[in-house]
């Protein structure tokens, strides 16, 4: 057990900056952290430093950042700090889980009722397409609507608004005419969407001046991480709960701002200084992650950018090899010369395959990389696959228990009602559909109104009666069984153990998919042994976790890694290849149209600050894309390099030495080819 952290330690273990940093705590604070500088320990430190110096409460201690994963991290860290002193009522969490529990707390204030559903991103397209009618998405008209609804909520723009604000643009004016069918959708079926938990927060706090003072007395201090991802409504958020006071600390980076395309504002960090006047600014400049010439190169790349914040990343672990740079005839060489070079490298240092990681713009250039890896028989992890929380089992066991603690879920109603199947077809749930609609009520509570005996002959009505009664009698276990006894027996109940099996197209994969089951069970397991945690506490904290979890776990197996420029964002590894330093490809085509090189430069700069010891750069002459094999353009990136920190490829290929090692590389993979 760690020992408690006293004031000098905490702060002997941080440099000048960081030190500053921790320590301003009556003034609003503006933390400019540059890549692999410490941001994470900043915060933490703050956090046991407000608790242990200040003597502030947890329970009025916030910090907020944008991944489960970032979050647990930081709460881990903080108790690794404290010791056995672990903080209780310590508020470490996302935006959205942060705006969940608001809502939760303040629901009546909302419009909704307690143990409202969230609808992810899937239920609310087939919201958006129910009412366009779209039985076919010509064009991506439903994604597109669907998106410009999102934009609207996240720039805290309402459906009055919206659309008085759409012009002639038809996807503008198709989403605003849907937008107040949209809220009524979900206020009818008791439900918000993932862009609801920061949106409606904004509206209450703004609405209700006893509310907002209340959460403002309650968060003295609110610490923010990447702050250079906040959008309209996370600003704002921030913005209402700190009010008049000094507690604000906000971390971020603009250098590596790569969401403007989802609604990132890396604005937001300047305009700290406009609305918090008192704010001070602390830089952290001394990167602990990679060698100096790493960062020199990404320090002459980004300087390219116009920047309100310069920060020039230095380090004290070395200066390093150059940065090589592989020029290929097509795709399929680069990939042969890169995965060639991984495997020369891990021979020669005798290195771990967890230590590479190969990224690129889009996903689509992993496969013939992938194609490369398996020839060479070299283990990789392809990072972006489906998700836990997407695969069909689980999600049919998380739209019972939607159901279950909100019965107005008509989304999680239409997904349950026929998995298992009980023969209701779909005249059936149309009838109920228009009964739902004449009585203004959700598809299950249609199934008892007196209309239906209009729309549905008896015959035809015994099915969905039958389901009203299990499902009556399962919500009210719900409210005096414990919350496992209820999901167990439900599944029981539904025979969704033989309905996998049955629905699965081997033995192999009935077992995969069942595990699926059962580690959701596990899962949810642990989330009800929390004290007084009812089933709805339960599904809500399971359906959040599911939507914003999408950073994998840690990948512990000895693989390559695999993932785009995006995804890495966060991670770091000891030698990095980007591939694909083409125009069109990275900068992106859309990004080149739509006049954003400066993102896809800080995208480029993100990745090059993955790098710990080596970085490698490749593109290709040519490119077979739709069929056709097309001339490529080196990046216009890869002019903005420094020249006296890169070295080319075939310089390489001349070195004797170098040809030495190549040749024993490729013999080594013979050896491993015959075992």
């Amino acid at each position: 057990m760690p020992r408690r952290a006293g004031n000098n330690l905490l702060l002997n273990q941080l440099n000048d900056p960081q030190r500053e940093a921790v320590q301003q705590c009556d003034r609003p604070l503006l933390v400019l952290a540059g890549a692999g500088s410490g941001k994470t320990r900043v915060i933490t430190y703050k956090i046991a430093w407000l608790l242990q110096k200040q003597g502030v409460d947890p329970r009025n201690i916030f910090a907020v950042t944008f991944t489960n994963k970032a979050a647990r991290e930081m709460k881990q860290r903080v108790v690794e700090l404290l010791g056995s002193d672990q903080p209780q009522g310590l508020t470490v969490s996302t935006f959205h889980s942060l705006g969940m529990n608001l809502l939760r707390e303040e629901v009546e204030a909302s419009g909704r009722k307690a143990g409202f559903s969230i609808f992810d991103p899937q239920d609310a397209l087939f919201v958006v397409r129910e009412l366009l009618r779209a039985d076919l998405d010509d064009n991506g008209l439903v994604e597109r609507v669907r998106n410009q609804i999102s934009n609207w909520k996240n720039d805290l723009v309402g459906p009055s608004a919206a659309a008085a604000a759409a012009m002639t643009n038809p996807i503008q004016v198709a989403a605003a005419k849907v937008y107040p069918e949209y809220e009524r959708y979900l206020q009818v079926c008791n439900a918000v969407d993932l862009d609801d938990l920061l949106y409606l927060p904004n509206i209450i706090l703004r609405k209700f001046d006893n509310l907002r003072i209340k959460w403002q007395q309650r968060v003295r201090f609110l610490l923010v991480d990447e702050y250079q991802d906040t959008n309209a409504a996370q600003y704002q958020l921030v913005r209402t709960l700190v009010g008049a006071g000094n507690g604000l600390t906000a971390v971020g980076d603009d250098d590596q701002s790569i969401y403007a395309w989802r609604g990132a504002q890396p604005e937001n960090l300047a305009q700290l200084q406009t609305d918090f006047p008192q704010l001070r600014t602390v830089k952290l400049e001394q990167n602990y992650r990679s060698m100096g010439r790493i960062l020199a190169l990404a320090n002459h790349v980004i300087q390219n950018n116009p920047r309100p914040f310069k920060k020039t990343l230095w380090s004290e672990l070395g200066f390093g090899d150059p940065v090589t740079i592989i020029a290929a005839e097509n795709e399929e060489r680069e990939a042969e010369k890169v995965v060639a070079g991984l495997m020369q490298h891990r021979f020669q240092n005798l290195g771990e395959y967890r230590d590479y990681a190969i990224l690129y713009r889009g996903n689509h250039q992993s496969r013939m990389l992938e194609k490369k890896l398996r020839e060479m028989h070299i283990p990789y992890y392809l990072s972006g696959g489906l998700s836990f929380f997407e695969r069909s089992e689980v999600k049919d066991v998380m739209a019972y228990l939607r159901l279950v603690t909100n019965p107005a879920d008509d989304n999680a109603f239409i997904r349950a009602i026929n998995t298992p199947r009980r023969g209701i077809g779909a005249s059936t749930l149309e009838a109920l559909a228009e009964a739902g609609k004449q009585d203004s009520c959700s598809l299950f509570h249609a199934i008892e109104s007196p209309r239906l005996h209009d729309l549905l002959v008896p015959s035809r009505q015994g099915s969905v009666r039958q389901f009203h009664h299990w499902l009556s009698d399962t919500i009210n276990k719900a409210d005096t069984e414990p919350p496992m006894r209820v999901i167990e027996g439900m599944l029981h109940d539904i025979g969704y153990q033989r309905w996998v099996t049955k629905q699965s197209a081997s033995p192999e994969q009935a077992e995969m998919r069942w595990q699926n089951v059962e580690e959701l069970l596990k899962w949810l397991r642990s989330l009800s042994s929390q004290p007084d945690r009812s089933l709805a506490d339960v599904v809500a904290a399971a359906s959040l976790m599911g939507m914003l979890d999408k950073d994998k776990e840690d990948n512990e197996a000895n693989v390559v890694s695999l993932m785009t420029l995006h995804a890495a964002k966060g991670l770091e590894f000891p030698h990095v290849s980007i591939v694909g330093l083409e125009e069109e490809i990275l900068p992106h085509r859309n990004s080149i149209e739509e006049d954003m090189i400066e993102e896809e430069r800080r995208l480029f700069y993100v990745g090059i600050t993955r790098a710990k010891r080596e970085l490698t750069l490749s593109y290709a002459n040519q490119r077979k894309r739709f069929g056709e094999v097309l001339d490529c353009q080196p990046s216009r990136f890869l002019d903005e390099l420094d020249p006296q920190h890169i070295v080319w490829e075939e310089k390489l290929a001349n070195d004797p030495a170098k040809r030495e090692q190549v040749g024993a590389a490729h013999l080594s993979a013979m050896r491993a080819l015959l075992r």
